[in-house]
């Protein structure tokens, strides 16, 4: 059996009841085969991205060890975010639950469906302050744009209004 990897899974929604959609998603991920739940970061509340007047997003950045294959993991990943009725229509849209692939060990994948690292992670300070908030001291994979002390990235994103959320973790 494969090793365990270790991966880092963003966590958003800004459609239904964000906040039990996140504790969904999260008892979700923690019945993963082949995984182990490892942390959740505290929440973090920030405007939306995307077409459009959108509510405000409620994220946060889960751990996992997993021998899942990245693939694997993705489908996964996409049938949690179907069970909580996410539809995939108009891109950057509101939803009920976003789950994307931050960090996969120190893979580098590059396909048309599934990048790793995730190509917007240096860009979105709603995925960098909780993946802060779990390993301040993680250096992005080698042979990226993004091969370097994650506190370095955090230091060159702008706070942007994002706000941890008082009633969260």
């Amino acid at each position: 059996m494969p090793v365990h990897s270790r991966a880092f899974i963003a966590i958003g929604s800004n459609l239904g009841n964000p906040r039990r959609q996140v504790a969904s998603a999260v008892a979700a991920l923690a019945e993963l085969p082949d995984s182990q739940l490892v942390a959740v970061s505290p929440w973090y509340r920030s405007a939306a991205i995307g077409p459009g007047e959108q509510p405000d997003y409620l994220n946060g950045v889960a751990e996992l060890r997993t021998r899942l294959a990245p693939r694997r993991l993705l489908a996964a990943l996409q049938a949690i975010e179907e069970t909580q009725g996410r539809q995939r229509t108009e891109r950057w849209a509101a939803r009920t639950l976003d789950l994307d692939i931050l960090l996969y060990g120190d893979a580098v994948i590059a396909e048309p469906d599934l990048i790793v690292p995730h190509p917007r992670l240096a860009e979105r300070n709603f995925v960098l302050y909780p993946l802060a908030d779990l390993a301040p001291t993680l250096v992005l994979p080698d042979g990226t744009p993004l091969g370097e002390l994650l506190t370095e990235l955090l230091a060159k994103c702008e706070s942007g209004g994002i706000v941890r959320d008082s009633d969260g973790e």
